[in-house]
């Protein structure tokens, strides 16, 4: 990720990714790019070609919020890529340091131990900060530790677990844009972009896409290895006062044979934490 210039990294990501025809245009034969030219979406959004081309290269970093609005509808922005291109555009004004550790408040850790179906808590950048035994049980790699994005684009047995594993790659980073709106300079949302981007070809398209949001509920389908297929809603809910941070719920429709299997498997998760701790107390006889 350009940590210099956000905006106009996103800018040409976007601008990529419209067609001509899609606004009205004609794109001719002899066209080399397949998104719009830089003079096509200055002429769109009502601005001159050298304001729009000072504003990619990052020597012009104060458009005003009339010129992002245009901008946004001249590359067919839906509400929350707009809300991501003003808060790029702002963002050098807000940037503020971030705590190298994140935390979560004590309730939501009281809370999701008391759930009896799968929830954890994510951080900023989908690290997973605490989780109940129902999730780890669902996922191993929803457990305190893993990080959320490494997992599912890197982990086999993340693959496998997700049947709609197309769709839900492009939800979570749909979500990573999202985030790092708020502080596209942060050295931690830098490191892990280049990570992914050289481990999986399948995130660096997905980024290369500059799709923006995620779906705060929808559905996910699983294939568990030991209860069998589930078809789960997924419920995203933010921590209040915890800067970035999102308690996920998993639950299934009553009557349903993945509500009679996630039932099952919170028994599992029980059973499994009831021996795990005799084993502890024994071990310390």
């Amino acid at each position: 990720m350009d940590k210099v210039n956000a905006l106009g990294e996103y800018l040409r990501a976007r601008r990529g990714q419209v067609r001509p025809e899609d606004v009205g245009l004609v794109a001719g034969r002899r066209r080399r790019v397949s998104g719009l030219r830089r003079e096509e979406l200055a002429m769109l959004a009502g601005i001159s070609s050298d304001y729009y081309l000072r504003l990619e290269q990052g020597r012009d970093q104060n458009p005003s919020a009339q010129v992002i609005d245009a901008l946004a509808r001249a590359l067919l922005l839906d509400p929350a890529a707009t809300a991501h291109l003003h808060e790029l555009a702002g963002a050098r004004t807000r940037r503020r340091a971030r705590p190298r550790i994140e935390r979560i408040p004590t309730g939501t850790a009281l809370l999701i131990d008391q759930l009896p179906m799968p929830a954890y808590v994510s951080g900023r950048y989908l690290d997973v900060l605490a989780a109940n035994a129902p999730a780890r049980a669902l996922s191993p790699n929803f457990a305190p530790g893993k990080n959320l994005l490494r997992q599912v684009f890197l982990d086999p047995g993340d693959r496998e677990l997700h049947v709609d594993w197309e769709r839900a790659t492009a939800s979570v980073v749909g979500g990573l844009r999202a985030a790092a709106g708020a502080d596209p300079e942060d050295p931690n949302l830098a490191a892990l972009v280049g990570e992914l981007s050289m481990r999986s070809d399948r995130f660096r398209s997905l980024w290369a896409r500059a799709d923006v949001g995620h779906r705060r509920d929808g559905t996910s389908h699983m294939q568990h290895p030991q209860v069998g297929e589930l078809h789960l809603r997924r419920e995203k809910l933010a921590v209040v006062g915890a800067d970035g941070q999102q308690l996920v719920i998993y639950h299934a429709e009553p009557g349903t044979d993945s509500a009679r299997a996630l039932a099952l498997l919170g028994s599992i998760a029980v059973t499994d934490a009831r021996d795990n701790a005799r084993a502890d107390e024994d071990a310390t006889r």
